[in-house]
């Protein structure tokens, strides 16, 4: 869960094809601070083993592969990077065409763009894990019903008790990770917070723009704990968020979804702001909660998450959904 937002981004220059993410600890400096690390050049995928894919998906031209990389288990992803408008001349008149069919007024073809065009986003976890490996198997997946009583009884002991890592995110707080990638940060300790791009947004187009607010604030681990208490904290943060993504991308704000997810895929208040139009993953209804309503549903009642039924979708191998089985819950 925590483990997919701290995947970083290095150099997209890695290969003529390949845009490798490699997920691996940092080395640090003796003052703990994380040493500068210039990009990869190296081809880590050459002697990649595959095992088996674990999903893909053709809507979104990507795909999840199980194997070994130097006898270590990990995990590969494969995303087809989106076609920009500013590279479209080049394509168009820099590309073969194969025919495949012509029939009247309408043709088909197998288009070679140029190497550089033709990236592949990848993103490499290793060594990864058994959870991360079953994080990214194609599962069913379950609604799960769960009121004020079920977070107290069943949820809040299991995330009490599974003692879900998110150091990661401490780490950009303190400026030891990912510092370079911050586009704005307000340093006040009740309601700042930093924004920075998504791992899954390559930043080379706004048409996916997705960046994550991340709360200064260390003790508000997801939509339950909010209160009236916390609206000077979502009101600055879906404020100064909009106005610098207006500046920086020259978004307004009636383009952006903004929005809050539970369950949360980490245990530490974070904000989504993404392209309305664009697909994010997560995103549903099932999932998201729009940080407008959130703020109303507050100003309405000071207590309202901590009372409000709440669902929220379920993977079949999610040890939380074992929890509502053995409580009768579902």
């Amino acid at each position: 869960m925590a483990e997919s937002a701290a995947k970083r981004r290095t150099d997209s220059g890695a290969t003529d094809e390949l845009s490798l993410e490699v997920k691996r600890p940092k080395p640090e400096h003796e003052n703990g601070r994380e040493a500068k690390q210039e990009p990869e050049r190296e081809n880590v995928l050459s002697g990649f083993k595959t095992s088996a894919v674990l999903s893909d998906s053709a809507r979104e031209k990507t795909i999840f592969i199980h194997g070994k990389v130097a006898d270590q288990d990990a995990v590969v992803i494969l995303e087809k990077t989106p076609i920009r408008q500013d590279s479209l001349a080049e394509l168009l008149s820099g590309s073969t065409l194969q025919l495949e069919m012509r029939n009247d007024i309408y043709s088909t073809y197998r288009l070679q763009a140029p190497p550089h065009l033709n990236e592949i986003k990848t993103t490499v976890v290793c060594p990864a894990t058994e959870k991360h490996v079953k994080k990214y198997q194609r599962q069913e997946s379950f609604l799960v019903e769960e009121t004020g009583d079920d977070y107290q009884s069943i949820t809040l002991p299991y995330i009490q008790k599974q003692s879900f890592s998110v150091q990661w995110v401490y780490n950009i707080l303190e400026k030891k990770a990912e510092a370079e990638r911050v586009v704005y940060e307000d340093p006040d300790p009740k309601v700042g917070f930093v924004l920075l791009p998504d791992f899954k947004w390559d930043q080379k187009q706004v048409d996916d723009l997705y960046l994550i607010a991340i709360v200064h604030q260390r003790n508000i681990k997801s939509l339950r704990d909010l209160t009236s208490e916390h609206l000077p904290l979502l009101q600055n943060i879906f404020q100064k968020g909009k106005e610098q993504i207006l500046q920086r991308y020259k978004l307004p704000s009636s383009k952006l979804r903004v929005y809050l997810h539970y369950q949360p895929s980490y245990y530490h208040l974070h904000v989504h702001f993404t392209k309305l139009g664009y697909e994010a993953p997560g995103c549903g209804v099932e999932r998201a909660h729009l940080l407008a309503d959130v703020i109303q549903n507050l100003q309405s009642d000071p207590r309202y998450y901590e009372t409000r039924t709440l669902y929220f979708p379920l993977r079949a191998d999610d040890g939380l959904l074992s929890k509502f089985k053995e409580a009768g819950r579902l």
